[in-house]
């Protein structure tokens, strides 16, 4: 998969995010094999390793997370590679510039993998010239092994490495205010992959690999459709994601199904660390998640050529529609959340018109009901506009998202339960709007007639 969608540059540092599964386990078994000596088609990047804790929002115990940590810091430790190991809750010590695109790595132009092969052997040759051996590539992995880390400073004692209490009981007041079990799985996802796009900006890391399979691909794709994405399943699915800019996220085990890699890890012996997923409080209350999950595993039981079929049909989508600007030659206006493109410029194109109008109805019908005035028949200007508490909060929020996180984020619970950086952004952002706003009519406009017909 990596040789035939040539991204990683040789010597390039690339950043495998494990999360204990078994696509994740297998991903680094493969780098392994990859970077070692008696590999023909040998990998010549330069890996680190990063394990995000999940398990106080999943109902695990201290012990159990404690229990966890051990084992998969023995197995990381076993690789011989930099790794980190960070905790849900540190998302909450995030700086806001990580909901902001990276620089592409500025005016120097990026060089084609050819040129970047022809570099990487020079470069190797001159060392060897000059006497440090031909072994480059492990003592820059010893290198950064003393340089990188765990990201919660030096191993720490039994019972010393979880976060404080007060950090945990915050993270779990943000899930608990969450109304949905799909609303949790989604903030699950993006509170994950901002701390592991912060840990590879402070480490130079500028790739991240991700261990999704192509059922858990497939799966993405019906449940983003479900949840309004259609326009960002490009970037959600495919192999390659640069959305961040300075970070792309790449996907090389998406041409392998769960069963594969399930009987590759059996024969292989590669040891997996399984965290329990999120649960509900009402068992009849799923997230739409896990109801694409059943529905195509169903569909694959009966019809073994389903998720390869969903997964084909996804490698036909491109990511230039996601990446068009709002005006021609301009950047576009990015997403809080997610990050993508916003597609709520045009509302008229989207079913975000009508949805809107509803949202407003239904506020006024509830300020109505609140105040009383309804049920007394009076019209007086009480009855006018009430919003609901903290709907002024929440409709700022709302022209910073796209679609589909609009729906995500009015089942998020109040905007003050949100972690600090996205607060701060937003307030960042809606000041710079509103300072726009006031100067627009100074503004100078671009003219396309051509200066030289005036």
């Amino acid at each position: 998969m990596l040789g035939k969608n040539r991204v990683i540059f040789p010597g390039e540092k690339v950043l495998l995010a494990l999360s204990g599964g078994p696509a994740s386990s297998a991903m680094l078994r493969q780098v392994q094999e990859g970077l070692s000596r008696e590999t023909a088609k040998r990998l010549r990047f330069v890996p680190g390793l990063v394990y995000v804790d999940e398990g106080a929002v999943c109902g695990q115990s201290p012990a159990q997370r404690e229990e966890n940590l051990a084992r998969v810091e023995a197995i990381v430790q076993a690789t011989g590679f930099p790794y980190h190991l960070a905790h849900l809750e540190q998302a909450f010590d995030l700086p806001g510039s990580i909901l902001r695109r990276g620089p592409r790595g500025g005016d120097k132009p990026c060089p084609s993998y050819k040129e970047a092969v022809e570099d990487f052997i020079q470069q190797q040759r001159q060392e060897a010239a000059d006497g440090d051996g031909a072994a480059s590539l492990p003592r820059r992995l010893a290198q950064l092994r003393t340089q990188d880390v765990p990201a919660g400073g030096e191993p720490a004692a039994p019972g010393a490495r979880l976060p404080a209490a007060a950090r945990t009981e915050e993270l779990l007041r943000l899930f608990e205010a969450a109304e949905t079990l799909t609303a949790k799985e989604e903030l699950l996802q993006m509170l994950r992959t901002h701390l592991i796009l912060h840990m590879a900006r402070t480490q130079g890391y500028t790739k991240v690999m991700m261990g999704d399979s192509c059922t858990r691909v497939a799966v993405k794709l019906l449940t983003n459709l479900a949840l309004g994405r259609g326009a960002f399943l490009a970037m959600d699915t495919g192999f390659m994601d640069s959305r961040h800019g300075d970070v792309a996220v790449v996907r090389p085990m998406r041409g392998y199904m769960a069963k594969e890699i399930a009987f590759y890890n059996h024969f292989f012996g590669v040891p997996t660390v399984i965290t329990p997923a999120l649960r509900a409080k009402r068992r009849e209350k799923t997230s739409i998640h896990r109801l694409m999950e059943d529905f195509l595993l169903g569909l694959q039981a009966e019809f073994p050529s389903t998720i390869s079929t969903v997964y084909r049909t996804g490698e036909k989508l491109s990511t230039a529609p996601a990446e068009a600007g709002s005006e021609p030659g301009a950047e576009p206006q990015r997403c809080l959340l997610c990050l993508c493109a916003l597609d709520t410029l045009a509302e008229e194109d989207l079913a975000l018109e009508p949805t809107l109008i509803a949202e407003e109805a239904a506020q006024r019908l509830q300020g109505l009901a609140e105040d009383g005035c309804c049920h007394a028949g009076t019209q007086g200007s009480c009855c006018q506009s009430s919003p609901t508490p903290g709907a002024e909060s929440r409709a700022a929020f709302l022209p910073l998202l796209c679609y589909s996180c609009r729906l995500t984020f009015k089942e998020m619970g109040h905007p003050d339960t949100l972690p600090p950086y996205v607060r701060s952004e937003a307030q960042r952002r809606s000041r710079r709007a509103e300072m726009k706003q006031q100067i627009q009519e100074f503004l100078l406009e671009d003219d396309d007639e051509d200066p030289s017909e005036s």
